[in-house]
C-alpha cells in the first residue's frame, strides 16, 4: 500500500464515504473526534511512571496503534475537508519551527519557542 498522505487521504475518504458518513463528519464534530480518540491514546499513560510506561508500551502495543491510527485517520479526514494539503501545511509548520527553534538556542532542552 503507498503510504503518502494524499493516497492515505483519499482511502479515509472513500471509505467514509461508501458509507454516506460525510453528513456526519463536519468540521466541529471531527475536532471532538480526534479531540475524543487522543484522550483514549492518553488513558495508556495516564499516571503511569517510566518503567510503567516501557512496560504498558510493550503489553498493549496493538491497542496504542489503533489510537494513534484513529487519531491520524480523523486527522487527515479533517485537514483535506477544509482544503488544506496536509503535507503542506506540516511542512510548512516544520520550516517555521526551524525558524522558532534554531539548533543553537534549543538543543538538549525544552524550552518554549517564546522563552529561548
Amino acid at each position: 500500500m503507498n503510504d503518502s498522505i494524499s493516497s492515505l487521504t483519499s482511502s479515509i475518504q472513500d471509505f467514509v464515504d461508501a458509507r454516506e458518513w460525510r453528513q456526519y463528519h463536519n468540521p466541529k464534530d471531527l475536532a471532538v473526534a480526534i479531540s475524543a480518540e487522543a484522550g483514549e491514546l492518553m488513558q495508556h499513560f495516564v499516571w503511569q511512571q517510566e518503567d510503567q510506561i516501557e512496560e504498558r508500551m510493550r503489553k498493549n502495543r496493538d491497542e496504542i496503534a489503533s489510537e494513534i491510527a484513529d487519531v491520524a485517520i480523523l486527522l487527515f479526514e479533517f485537514a483535506d475537508n477544509l482544503g488544506f494539503k496536509l503535507g503542506d501545511v506540516m511542512a510548512d509548520k516544520i520550516a517555521r519551527n526551524e525558524v522558532r527553534y534554531p539548533v543553537g538556542k534549543s538543543r538538549g532542552n525544552n524550552l518554549k519557542y517564546s522563552e529561548l
